[in-house]
């Protein structure tokens, strides 16, 4: 089972979950944690193999990830503490986690919302995926893990998500990564999928107006989602939770409780 933290309210009952990206951990939502505690219990989990939920055998002889199993990791956690619905909270690779499991278990679902969502790749980001999956067992996955960290955060204001996602990734196995990265052929069609389906939960998309790659998708799927809001980030890149943590705790808090 997936390592995992929870923060119980001495008395409200309601619950947020958090699902990290790609290579980081349960670590990245340290801006979030205090104030969120203040209002609602809170569960952090880190994904397989990341962070502290490290692979364990039966996992080293499957070498190939599928987001429905990883959903799955998630289901097991919740149905553990007895939680029967959640508001989500995801970033990056996490958003496409939480709308898996908005699909398939509706009902636990109270809300989702979606931080540096991906919704589309763009041609160069689609370029890029092909280029690493040539490239992954060649090329050591820290550096490949850097150049893509630099492609999707460039500038200078981004630098500390970049940091700190380098230094997460830094805890992964080769073979992990690997493992991670062949998620990326399920992506295309799960996506359009996504984009395609205007499902009933009540959705805040938060990004950054620097997240060049994947705001103008997340903009035409807000626009045409009846249950969809979107919230632009000013000075913020792709990592909207750690680059402007105020703005980001202060929208998506207020969301959960109109929810």
């Amino acid at each position: 089972m997936l390592n995992y933290s929870v923060y119980r309210h001495p008395e409200n009952n309601t619950w947020v979950t958090f699902v990290h990206g790609a290579g980081g951990s349960s670590s990245i939502w340290f801006k979030q944690v205090r104030e969120f505690r203040k209002h609602f219990n809170v569960l952090l989990l880190d994904l397989r193999g990341h962070g502290n939920s490290k692979p364990v055998l039966k996992d080293a002889f499957n070498s190939k990830y599928t987001f429905d199993s990883i959903t799955q990791d998630i289901v097991k956690v919740i149905d553990k503490e007895g939680i029967k619905e959640s508001h989500f909270v995801g970033i990056s690779l996490g958003t496409i986690l939480i709308r898996n499991l908005a699909e398939k278990y509706p009902q636990r679902v109270q809300s989702m919302i979606m931080g540096g969502a991906i919704m589309k790749l763009n041609f160069r980001s689609q370029v890029l995926m092909k280029l690493g999956v040539v490239f992954k067992s060649v090329i050591p996955y820290m550096l490949l893990y850097k150049f893509f960290a630099f492609i999707i955060m460039p500038k200078k204001n981004h630098k500390q998500s970049r940091l700190l996602f380098a230094n997460e990734a830094k805890k992964l196995y080769q073979k992990e990564f690997v493992r991670w990265f062949r998620l990326t052929s399920e992506i295309n069609p799960l996506l359009r999928f996504f984009r395609a389906k205007d499902i009933r939960i009540p959705t805040l998309y938060v990004m950054g107006e620097e997240d060049y790659l994947f705001l103008p998708s997340v903009q035409k799927v807000a626009a045409s989602h009846k249950l969809s809001k979107l919230f632009v980030v000013q000075n913020s890149g792709h990592v909207v939770n750690v680059e402007q943590p105020e703005v980001f705790n202060r929208e998506t808090i207020a969301f959960i409780e109109e929810s």
